[in-house]
């Protein structure tokens, strides 16, 4: 259990601060510690790529790319389970682009990002991206979707209610995290990038999202690998590492880490598919 508690962790994109990692009981993870009272001064960095449309470094390049070919697949997901159309928010939306996607494609579809810089190029798009969760008290929405979000909300409890009273009963919450049993998370240690402190407050495992979830009145219908996460990870952990052959050595690990999920079914991300149980 908490052999994690040893690792000391670095901001590698703010800071340069040290952090820790403490067991939460409750929540049956891993939580950044301590945590920094203002918490808005470490996404300050224009390196922070999710709050960006930047293509001007080489990696930049690569994660743009990426990120456009998940759109379909991020979408296909929700299909799946939700149907081919239905009213979505996307919680930490970013630029916007998963929204703007969704609505290309018939879905009524709304963001919500706390990120002043990135809701400004959201809007620029035409679309539609908020501070915060809007204050209706009817339940609207058929899925609610959280890419990489759930690991830096502070309050989870607060924050989950929340959106499970936007939520329709049989409504579906799309949830992805890093997992730290993953194999490019053992072999990185405290270089592993997807650690990501301080903003990054929670460390997730599989069975961690499933105990939190069903207390909340959920059912884990799926769990999904984000296979390219395992490469960009693996990329970004070696620059860490100051290793100058970063592109190769990322590719190899992130390679590794996806067969060892074949098998394991620990991926470097996964995606967990929750359904809102009927009242």
């Amino acid at each position: 259990m908490p052999e994690l508690n040893t690792l000391t962790l670095t901001d590698h994109l703010v800071s340069g601060e040290e952090f820790g990692l403490v067991w939460n009981a409750e929540y049956q993870c891993y939580q950044t510690e301590p945590i920094p009272k203002s918490l808005e001064k470490y996404y300050e960095s224009a390196a922070y790529i999710s709050h960006s449309d930047s293509a001007d470094t080489f990696m930049e390049r690569i994660y743009q790319r990426a990120k456009k070919i998940n759109l379909d697949r991020k979408l296909g997901l929700v299909k799946r389970f939700c149907g081919q159309e239905g009213v979505l928010m996307d919680i930490g939306a970013g630029t916007g682009d998963f929204v703007k996607h969704a609505q290309e494609r018939g879905w009524e579809a709304y963001g919500v990002e706390p990120n002043e810089a990135a809701r400004g190029r959201a809007h620029n798009k035409g679309v539609p991206v908020y501070s915060r969760i809007t204050v209706q008290q009817e339940a609207i929405y058929d899925a609610i979707t959280l890419w990489h979000v759930l690991e830096h909300l502070p309050d989870l409890d607060e924050e989950i209610k929340t959106m499970s009273d936007r939520l329709k009963p049989g409504g579906w919450l799309i949830v992805a995290v890093p997992n730290y049993k993953s194999l490019d998370a053992k072999y990185y240690k405290s270089n592993w990038a997807a650690y990501d402190v301080p903003r990054h407050l929670w460390h997730f495992s599989r069975g961690s999202i499933k105990r939190l979830f069903e207390q909340k009145g959920y059912e884990l219908r799926a769990v999904k690998p984000l296979w390219l996460d395992a490469f960009y990870i693996s990329w970004l952990s070696e620059t860490y590492r100051k290793n100058r052959l970063a592109p190769l050595s990322g590719a190899l690990m992130g390679t590794a880490s996806n067969l060892y999920g074949v098998f394991s079914r620990e991926f470097s991300s996964h995606v967990y598919c929750l359904q809102k149980k009927a009242e």
